[in-house]
């Protein structure tokens, strides 16, 4: 058997950084999976392209989940066929389905994204889905004052300039924007969840927030809610009796250059039933 390479002093302290930097990565990583930021299914899926992770044992990935332990992760490999010192890189394919299975982990959902102009009926459509199996309908932040008839934390988070500030800072929004005096943001701690839950996920904002959303994720599809005609449009808004006549003619303004933005989304839907409208989104999140 040949000796072992000779290293330099500056090679050996390359070697030594590299290891303190793994081991760092690695428990970063199960605190994220002890606070429930991320899955067993994602650090598995991480292992195949981070080295890192990799080397991690799989005993020391499920002790790292709640209600867990050492005693039960040791019991649960030796039922798996799993041996102690196995790494995450040396899981078969079997063990990886079972280890899903152990833990009910679904696939991740689907990211829809609704848009359209304002009066199309975005909101109407939203409730309804509400009402849906399997179905997670996003629940915005914005800085207005709350209407009559809409609750806190079911229509809107309602924030001061202050708290939004914050949120921003911290970097909490999928995505925000400023329309009409207030801002409007979508939490992305919940979307995130609910994707990794396997939820499929419906986003309900305007065309800016949608673009950014695209860009920050690729997985996300763009649904245009478009009137049925602009007569039928203009009469929803007209008929809006929260709105002064200043407040709708601006509304009527940007409704013409959003719907001349249905182009650059992924599918364009006629508003000419809610039902109609409810179907194609849940036969596209399920399809």
């Amino acid at each position: 058997m040949s000796a072992p390479p000779k290293l330099t002093p500056e090679q050996r302290s390359a070697a030594l950084a590299k290891a303190t930097a793994s081991r760092r990565r690695r428990a970063d990583l199960k605190a994220q999976v002890k606070n429930g930021l991320v899955t067993i299914k994602d650090v598995i899926d991480l292992a195949q392209t981070d080295s890192a992770i990799a080397k991690m044992r799989v005993s020391e990935l499920l002790e790292s989940i709640p209600g867990v332990g050492k005693i039960r992760a040791i019991a649960m490999m030796e039922r798996l066929g799993i041996s102690t010192p196995r790494r995450l890189q040396g899981l078969g394919v079997h063990q990886k389905r079972e280890l899903m299975k152990e833990f009910n982990l679904r696939s991740r959902g689907k990211l829809l994204v609704l848009s359209g102009p304002g009066g199309v009926g975005k909101s109407t459509v939203a409730a309804r889905l509400r009402d849906l199996a399997d179905f997670w309908v996003s629940i915005s932040a914005t800085t207005r004052a709350p209407r009559a008839t809409e609750k806190e934390g079911v229509d809107y988070f309602f924030l001061d300039d202050e708290e939004f500030d914050r949120r921003v800072a911290r970097d909490e929004f999928l995505e925000w924007a400023s329309f009409a005096g207030a801002r409007y943001g979508t939490p992305r701690a919940g979307v995130e969840k609910a994707l990794r839950a396997g939820k499929n996920v419906l986003l309900e904002i305007d065309i800016i927030g949608a673009a950014q959303v695209k860009r920050h994720s690729a997985e996300a599809i763009l649904i245009f809610l478009q009137p049925p005609s602009w007569d039928h449009l203009v009469a929803r808004l007209e008929g809006r009796g929260s709105d002064t006549p200043e407040r709708r003619a601006q509304r009527l303004k940007l409704a013409q250059s959003e719907i001349a933005a249905a182009e650059g989304f992924d599918l364009v839907l006629v508003n000419d039933e809610v039902e109609n409208v409810v179907a194609r989104l849940v036969s596209l999140a399920t399809s």
